[in-house]
């Protein structure tokens, strides 16, 4: 597969990345608990891993084609973060100096991660409009084989930039207990209001 490709592919992958969405919001909030956001990186690269096969296997472009498939997967994705968004938004997160968890919290925000892109239907569409531009169709590669490059760059670099993210929010909350409650409560509102666009957006139409 032609490096040009992959590179092209990297820019726009970043630029997606590094505006904020509910991966963000999440990302953030994650980032307030216990000492490290491995758990939550570690679902959304997962999540994003599932819809790279999706994709690569060619259900993705299926789904982006059936409406009734779309509209449900919408209406899932949606839900989910609405729920999730209120929840974080209930009980706001901030650093614990400890870094200590309860025992199961790691397993749970990293199934919640992978519900958080897995879910979202948007980031599927993104996924299937997008990889299939940055493929060559008379390449020596197969196209889910190039489509499992694109998507593992694309992984690669969320795993990265949240990593940061999430890192550094830590760092800049830590001490400051009530900026951090904050923050925890505009992550919620920002993934509770993303999920109720999309439900409003499919409902609507």
């Amino acid at each position: 597969m032609a490096t040009g490709s992959v590179l092209a592919f990297w820019s726009v992958a970043f630029l997606l990345i590094a505006v904020p969405g509910a991966d963000w919001a999440f990302t953030i909030s994650a980032g307030l608990r216990g000492r490290s956001v491995l758990p939550a990186v570690g679902g959304l690269v997962t999540g994003y891993a599932a819809v790279t096969i999706v994709v690569a296997a060619g259900v993705g472009a299926l789904v982006a084609g059936s409406p009734g498939l779309l509209a449900g997967l919408t209406l899932v994705g949606g839900a989910y973060l609405v729920w999730h968004g209120v929840t974080t938004l209930m009980r706001p997160s901030a650093p614990d100096p400890q870094g200590a968890r309860s025992e199961g919290t790691e397993w749970r925000i990293f199934l919640r991660g992978i519900g958080v892109s897995g879910l979202n239907p948007k980031g599927l569409l993104i996924f299937v409009a997008l990889l299939p531009q940055f493929t060559d169709p008379d390449g020596r590669w197969p196209i889910a084989g190039q489509i499992g490059v694109l998507g593992t760059t694309y992984m690669a670099t969320c795993a990265l930039f949240y990593l940061a993210l999430g890192t550094l929010a830590r760092g800049a909350l830590r001490g400051r207990p009530a900026a951090a409650r904050s923050i925890g409560r505009l992550s919620g509102a920002a993934m509770a209001g993303l999920g109720a666009w999309l439900l409003v957006d499919r409902l609507l139409l």
